[in-house]
């Protein structure tokens, strides 16, 4: 049984390192559910200030991965329309046009936003749409990091516990 949960938990964290980037996968969460397998294991002492810590990480990560398109899009001179045409693309994105959607969705949801705004400024459309794309970049960013430090601490782990395996 220990070694099923090894190697599920390895399986989950690489499967969210890979969930970071594809869309509609909780990335974060995933991985952290992988971590939370090797503790587990019954020869392995739980951990409980690192689980909690990545725990409330995981769960700020995962809200700003909603939150950081539409900051980008307000940074970038971006009004309440294209902050909410952000969202709304987003979901639209992921529903009807996976798996390119995620990124397409929010860009195009923000420059109609905009334009529904003020129809003649189609350059400062562009700008906040620009702004939504890079808080996008800047979520997958963070998700793939944290993720990798997920893996970081399961390796941690897993080799300063090698007896139990062998």
């Amino acid at each position: 049984m220990e070694y099923v949960l090894l190697i599920l938990g390895l399986v989950l964290i690489l499967f969210g390192i890979v969930g970071s980037i594809l869309p509609a996968l909780p990335g974060p969460p995933i991985s952290w559910v992988g971590l939370l397998l090797i503790y587990l294991i019954p020869a392995i002492k739980i951990n409980y200030w690192i689980l909690g810590l990545t725990l409330i990480l995981t769960i700020i990560i995962a809200v700003l991965d909603y939150v950081l398109p539409a900051k980008g899009t307000k940074h970038f001179g971006g009004t309440k329309y294209g902050v909410w045409g952000t969202n709304i693309g987003l979901l639209i994105g992921l529903i009807f046009f996976p798996p390119f959607g995620f990124v397409i969705g929010p860009f195009l949801g923000a420059f109609i936003g905009e334009l529904i705004y003020n129809s003649k400024d189609t350059k400062g459309a562009f700008k906040a749409a620009f702004g939504s794309f890079l808080g996008l970049l800047a979520s997958t960013f963070m998700k793939i990091m944290f993720c990798l430090v997920l893996l970081g601490i399961y390796l941690v782990v897993f080799f300063s516990n090698l007896e139990v395996w062998f």
